[in-house]
């Protein structure tokens, strides 16, 4: 169903698991389609001796994609018309994550009803890996 501004209520959220045990695979795999290849990310002999971490970590912007995912499932594709994030703890191998979108307002703006969203995303142990917001095109 279609959002509106019939079924939609500030507060309402719409949760999604995002992933599931997330895998250095999965990691390496981020960094060959996005190109970014930061040893942060990808050499964990360089991640734990030289910058000081206990292993190698997600790319922000995977993180971020995973939750846009969630965003585009609740409010359809091509109706996001803003997203933004900041990120807030890193998202290590192992990491479960849960993305959910808190509906903060309904509007119009120059004819156009939206909807505009809390963003957050967080890790099995609840910690809030991404915090953000998004607006997205709703049906009248």
């Amino acid at each position: 169903m279609a959002l509106n501004k019939s079924n939609l209520t500030v507060g309402d959220e719409h949760s999604e698991q995002i992933v599931d045990n997330l895998t250095r695979t999965q990691i390496i795999q981020y960094a060959g389609a996005s190109g970014d290849y930061n040893p942060l990310h990808t050499d964990e002999i360089f991640t734990t001796k030289v910058a000081g971490y206990p292993t190698v970590f997600a790319h922000g912007m995977l993180t971020m994609g995973m939750t846009g995912k969630m965003l585009t499932n609740y409010v359809g594709d091509g109706r996001l018309t803003k997203y933004g994030v900041r990120f807030v703890a890193q998202v290590w191998p192992g990491d479960s994550l849960t993305a959910t979108a808190t509906v903060e307002a309904i509007r119009e703006e120059d004819g156009v009803s939206l909807v505009d969203l809390a963003v957050t995303t967080v890790n099995q142990d609840g910690t809030e890996v991404i915090k953000g917001s998004a607006t997205a095109r709703i049906d009248g």
